[in-house]
């Protein structure tokens, strides 16, 4: 099977994916961005909040935003309520991915959809298999891997994702409007939180935490639970109008450079370990990794990636490290439900406390 040439494979179009073959293919590469769902962006398994910041360095379309977030609400039982100012948008997800994928073929680069990245041969050539049509080959020089918390471009590298949690949200009907976010805490929630994210009429209900073990309620029936609590509170009601399931990574990968392969987002860890937040460090990062390709392929060295390496340790390295730190705690500590929460969560100065190690 003969191989076609390309400049750069990126495997992926979610947010990480398309903003490297964004930034790729406007520098002048020869990029393919493969995804191996049929549409990008769906199903959707995100809360679908970004940060004020991230809307100011992109153009969404109109209809890909929601509404907007003014703060984050923290709620511990027995402890009065932490506010927190936290300007951001709630997003339809769908519409942003699909967004973000549009510019990057705008760019130049093309897109195969419901196309997977079934094998990285001795020779470096990748064979993608397209659902019900023949599996072809390309050669790359450079591969990033933007494929989700289990990445097969990260098996190729040797650099997985080795803790991830459970997470599972519901959308149903929210009784009345808000303008913020909020975050649940509770012992059945174990080392994880709940969250209660406005969106429009309706609302994002979920659950993040780590796996039960034997003994232990399911993550489904926790979620149940606390979706009872939630109708008792009196703010959401109505049956389930969807449910999604996915994985949070919990801890950086090895590596995210290894030879001609790169790996961002969901693939390299970069969610943060304690919030599960990670748009804007996938689309941050995935920027950073197509510039980064590009100049390698200009330069026909990939000895050049490393400036990825450094560049995302640089700007997120400290806080990735402190949340992992963080992570490690509140799972070891979960007995101490009332003193580690303050101490692992972000709303709390605690959190920002280098003494407490």
């Amino acid at each position: 099977m003969r191989a076609s040439d390309c400049d750069i494979l990126v495997v992926g179009a979610g947010p990480a994916g398309s903003s490297a073959a964004f930034a790729a293919a406007r520098k002048g590469a020869n990029v393919l961005l493969v995804e191996r769902r049929q549409q990008v962006g769906v199903p959707v398994q995100c809360a679908e909040y970004i940060p004020a910041v991230l809307k100011g360095q992109l153009e969404l379309k109109g209809d890909c935003v929601v509404q907007k977030i003014g703060s984050m609400h923290t709620l511990i039982p027995g402890q009065p309520v932490k506010k927190t100012v936290a300007p951001g948008f709630i997003i339809r997800r769908d519409v942003f991915d699909q967004d973000l994928a549009s510019a990057a073929r705008k760019a130049g680069a093309k897109i195969r959809c419901a196309t997977k990245a079934a094998a990285l041969l001795p020779n470096g050539n990748v064979i993608l298999s397209p659902k019900n049509r023949p599996a072809f080959v390309v050669h790359p020089k450079v591969i990033i891997g933007a494929d989700g918390p289990r990445s097969t471009v990260g098996r190729w590298a040797g650099s997985v994702n080795r803790h991830l949690l459970p997470a599972v949200q519901i959308t149903l009907l929210l009784k009345a409007p808000m303008t913020h976010t909020e975050i649940y805490f509770d012992r059945e929630i174990t080392a994880g939180y709940g969250w209660l994210f406005p969106k429009g009429k309706m609302a994002n209900v979920g659950i993040g935490m780590v796996r039960p073990s034997g003994g232990q309620p399911s993550i489904r029936k926790v979620l149940d639970n606390f979706i009872q609590r939630l109708k008792l509170d009196g703010k959401i009601d109505g049956a389930p109008v969807t449910l999604t399931a996915g994985w949070i990574p919990a801890e950086p990968v090895r590596n995210t450079v290894t030879g001609n392969i790169l790996l961002v987002g969901d693939a390299a860890g970069h969610t943060h370990p304690i919030t599960g937040a990670g748009i804007f460090t996938a689309v941050t990062c995935g920027r950073m990794a197509g510039k980064c390709a590009f100049a390698a392929v200009a330069a026909n060295d990939v000895a050049i990636l490393k400036d990825y390496d450094h560049g995302w340790q640089d700007l997120f390295g400290d806080t990735q490290a402190r949340a992992h730190l963080r992570r490690k705690q509140m799972e070891a500590g979960w007995s101490r439900f009332d003193k580690i929460v303050k101490q692992c969560w972000v709303a709390y100065r605690e959190y920002y406390d280098e003494s407490v190690y």
